[in-house]
């Protein structure tokens, strides 16, 4: 994997991350509903960026 491929994989996990802390603020200080749907939504792109995070991280390691 390319270097430029990984940092956009991390500004993905950053952005999911920064839409989860947003739909919980909401969710929890102004009691939305449809904002927990949103937030569990954005925790469930982490968890699948996370995992293609891992990997790339992985792979890196072992090529070295």
């Amino acid at each position: 994997m390319t270097t430029e491929a990984n940092n956009t994989v991390h500004d993905e996990i950053l952005l999911a991350f920064n839409n989860y802390l947003k739909e919980q603020e909401a969710f929890e200080a102004k009691g939305v509903k449809a904002s927990a749907a949103r937030a569990r939504k954005a925790l469930g792109e982490l968890g699948k960026l996370t995992k293609t995070r891992r990997m790339e991280i992985q792979e890196k390691k072992n090529s070295m």
